[in-house]
């Protein structure tokens, strides 16, 4: 059973990312308020929702949230910055979008940096323990997913529709086969191949 709340503050948001370790496309960190009364019966992690139920809570969740935001985080600046940094950045650009300041920051994982001297706790599988991160998890998961799928119509060899930009056998071969776009990073090791020393 997931919690509502990790601080005791009534305004604690729980952000999250999602597409850290895809090769293309850019990583989409969310950040949600849920009220005090808040419960929905499938909300999890996205990670272990079906796609139907993603689609289903994204409406519910922000109709229901206090406040939300999503930001985007694109793939040529995550090769400047690096992911790590790229998801911090993130986090902190779509909590930074709220109608509402929060009292308390819960963050999925356990990497975040001080955003505004807002109190913050970093909570390892968090989207599965906090209802806020679990919400933010499927926001920030149900957008980069559909941005994926609208790519994916001006570049159907890489299937994003499918892989979502994840290093799959499929969308190497496509690397290797097409080469890669503008919406691939470029510091990612797109191909196993660039892993073998040149001697």
């Amino acid at each position: 059973m997931l919690k509502l709340n990790y601080s005791g503050f009534l305004l604690e948001v729980g952000t999250d990312e999602a597409g850290r370790g895809c090769l293309s496309g850019p990583v989409v960190a969310a950040a949600v308020i849920l009220p005090e009364n808040f419960s929905h019966p499938f909300l999890n992690d996205s990670k272990q929702l079906s796609l139907k139920n993603r689609n289903l809570l994204k409406p519910f969740i922000e109709k229901h949230a206090l406040a939300f935001a999503v930001s985007f985080v694109w793939q040529q600046e995550v090769d400047k910055i690096n992911v790590l940094q790229a998801s911090i950045i993130g986090m902190h650009r779509a909590i930074e979008a709220l109608k509402i300041t929060p009292e308390f920051i819960i963050v999925d994982g356990n990497k975040f940096k001080n955003f505004k001297n807002i109190p913050h706790e970093t909570i390892v599988k968090g989207d599965s323990k906090y209802l806020s991160i679990a919400a933010a998890s499927v926001l920030a998961k149900t957008y980069r997913d559909e941005y994926m799928a609208k790519i994916h119509q001006e570049f159907p060899m890489y299937n994003w529709a499918k892989n979502k930009g994840y290093p799959t056998k499929e969308h190497r071969n496509a690397i290797r086969e097409f080469g890669a776009t503008d919406h691939h990073r470029k510091t990612f090791k797109l191909l196993p191949e660039q892993l073998k020393l040149k001697l």
